[in-house]
């Protein structure tokens, strides 16, 4: 538990070795003077009495100021980054040397460091996680820049950083300050995705999809008698000359489509070689999330969030560019959380899914509880499309052993699980970018127009 004495230290000053071992000289030389009556020895030591005099007539009061600064406007996973940590010195003493150090997260690549535009190659120097020493006038601030690439999604720190000033030619050193990290954010790199206009069905007033009720759209869906309200521009002529009765051309509406994006985060597999490398199960869902949900908001949708973990964290349905970026901030927290209980209530028991809305569920199937709840949402009526995260190229944990063994029966296991929820149902559908989707929403789509087979 921190006392006031530890910190009281932080905010002054402490002497050196230099201002010792002239200290101690010039009162040995002193001493040693007056002990053998030598006036040579007193000429000596005057020197060093003068100049540590004259180093310590003007003493810095106030401790040296740190700040780290992070420019994360709309960054996105491969796109360079650049952070500054800034040293200040509010006193009017300058600082001889003042020797910086700042950590930076492994996802930031941090490939340049440097004053102002003296810089430093660090893939040439050792890496960015290393003492800088530069010197401060007073009353000026100087900035460590660092410039790099942001390597991978999500919320990374630039920081802590630390810094000690000497000054009184350096005769006294600052107690070290240290500042708190600073994360940046670093949004998924949306993929291209595109799908079909196929929805199950269109609940909302207006939108792109083609709904089955009549209104003010662009389908064509047959002609009818003239009625009170419909619109003169409307009129079928050649039909109404020759029936000699006024008919018009009816019409379905347009209409929006909610879709709900639910993650499993019960499991992570996988090696995040970042936005160049190889993805993990996050890296595909996360990017998989956003480029969805990219496309669908660009159309005019409702787009809700939602994730399959302990936490269910969700992300109310909205529709716009602040949605999208809402997502994306949403996305950034998204972490993979092991669970001993059935989070299926807890997700889905205070929060009530449209019966019209889409749900595509990203999941890597690792888990038996994933499974389960694909086959209780299409068993309660629910359009649900299931997108596999799971790599292709995942690699089995050992080589020695009854480890490959194990591993080809857990393939054949999962393929197993993945025909049962498809005998259910629920289509499953790796993920693959654009055009993802395609047939399996025509198929969805299909199937929720389709008549009910025995219904009275």
């Amino acid at each position: 538990m921190p006392t006031d004495e530890a910190a009281e230290p932080t905010a002054g000053w402490a002497p050196t070795w230099a201002l010792g071992r002239a200290v101690l000289l010039t009162g040995v030389l002193l001493i040693a003077a007056v002990l053998l009556g030598r006036v040579d020895l007193v000429v000596l030591a005057a020197p060093f009495a003068l100049g540590t005099a004259y180093a310590l007539r003007r003493r810095p009061t106030g401790a040296p100021q740190l700040e780290i600064l992070a420019d994360d406007a709309h960054l996105v996973e491969g796109g360079a980054m650049a952070g500054t940590v800034s040293v200040g010195n509010p006193d009017t003493v300058a600082y001889d040397v003042a020797v910086v150090r700042a950590r930076v997260s492994p996802w930031l690549r941090v490939e340049r460091v440097g004053f102002g535009g003296a810089g430093v190659d660090v893939r040439r120097s050792g890496g960015a996680d290393r003492p800088f020493v530069t010197s401060i006038p007073s009353g000026r601030a100087v900035d460590l820049e660092l410039s790099g690439t942001a390597r991978r999604w999500g919320r990374h720190p630039i920081g802590p950083a630390g810094a000690r000033v000497a000054a009184a030619d350096g005769l006294l050193v600052s107690r070290a300050v240290i500042t708190d990290p600073v994360r940046m954010r670093v949004y998924p790199e949306t993929e291209q995705f595109e799908a079909v206009e196929a929805m199950p069905r269109a609940a909302g007033l207006v939108g792109a999809h083609h709904s089955r009720r009549p209104g003010e759209g662009g389908e064509l869906a047959g002609v009818r008698v003239f009625g009170p309200g419909d619109r003169l521009r409307r009129i079928d002529w050649r039909v109404s000359l020759r029936a000699r009765q006024l008919h018009v051309a009816a019409t379905l509406s347009d209409r929006d489509a909610e879709v709900v994006v639910l993650l499993d985060v019960l499991a992570e597999a996988g090696r995040s070689g970042g936005v160049k490398g190889t993805a993990s199960v996050l890296d595909t869902t996360v990017r998989a999330a956003a480029a969805i949900a990219e496309h669908y908001l660009h159309r005019g949708d409702r787009v809700a969030m939602l994730e399959y973990g302990p936490a269910a964290r969700r992300l109310r349905p909205a529709t716009g560019r602040r949605q999208y970026l809402t997502v994306l901030e949403w996305l950034l927290d998204v972490r993979a959380e092991a669970s001993p209980h059935e989070p299926y209530d807890q997700v889905f028991g205070p929060q009530v899914l449209s019966a019209d809305a889409l749900v595509v569920v990203l999941t890597p199937l690792l888990d038996e509880r994933s499974a389960q709840m694909l086959a209780r949402l299409a068993r309660g009526g629910r359009f649900v499309v299931a997108v596999d995260t799971l790599p292709t190229d995942l690699a089995p944990p050992g080589e020695r052993g009854w480890a490959p063994v194990a591993f080809r029966l857990w393939r054949l296991d999962r393929d197993t699980m993945i025909a049962q929820l498809r005998e259910h149902g629920v289509p499953v559908v790796r993920w693959a970018g654009a055009g993802s989707l395609d047939q399996v929403l025509r198929d969805v789509a299909r199937l929720a127009t389709a008549p009910r087979v025995g219904a009275r």
